[in-house]
């Protein structure tokens, strides 16, 4: 008899987790073995129970979901990893995907392909939604730089330039300089449009 796909779910919503038990329970090739709220008891459980799936929400209490499947991966490099998420953006995606990501599911799209998706990614495809490789093949603006993101988090949560400048230790001039490379590369009307773009593409949450 074959055995069944073991899967570890980690996520801090306890109503998440218990829908996808629920949709778990119902197919015999698939086996729910641990759940875990928050990075670290993730890696505890994948530890412990050496699932040959786990389903990783992005945003956890104690880390980011991404770095957390790094550590993971940094320790058993065959871990096959499925992101889970509610957003869209690109950039988010392509920190799964180069991080080691088997599959990126969004939230919404649970009930219909997560099934699927943990059969397929156990056995060696990676799976990205139809809907998601649209969105990346759109979304090809230029990247922005370490430094850019870092004054656009900071001119998000209300700083004006010249104060950028003084958290960052740089003149304000400078700050106006990556400002306006940042509304160049996001093509923004200013910087209200710039924030609103950079969230949407996941350079960083709100």
């Amino acid at each position: 008899m074959v055995s069944p796909i073991r899967i570890l779910t980690v996520d801090d919503h306890p109503l998440l987790r218990e829908g996808i038990a629920g949709t778990l329970e119902d197919e015999p090739d698939l086996k729910l073995v641990a759940e875990a709220a928050s990075g670290q008891e993730a890696l505890a459980r994948f530890r412990e129970h050496r699932p040959d799936i786990t389903l990783m929400d992005v945003r956890l209490p104690d880390m980011d979901g991404i770095d957390c499947m790094a550590e993971l991966r940094r320790d058993f490099p065959d871990a096959r990893i499925i992101i889970l998420t509610t957003y869209r953006g690109d950039v988010q995606v392509r920190r799964a995907l180069a991080g080691g990501a088997m599959g990126y599911l969004l939230k919404s799209m649970l009930r219909k392909d997560l099934v699927d998706t943990i059969r397929a990614v156990h056995e060696g495809q990676r799976c990205i939604p139809g809907e998601v490789a649209r969105m990346l093949n759109e979304d090809n603006e230029g990247s922005l730089s370490p430094r850019e993101i870092e004054v656009l988090r900071l001119v998000a949560e209300g700083r004006s330039n010249k104060r950028v400048g003084v958290e960052l230790g740089v003149s304000e001039e400078t700050v106006k300089m990556h400002m306006k490379s940042v509304l160049s590369k996001l093509h923004a009307n200013d910087r209200t449009h710039a924030v609103t773009i950079a969230l949407k593409r996941g350079y960083f949450s709100p």
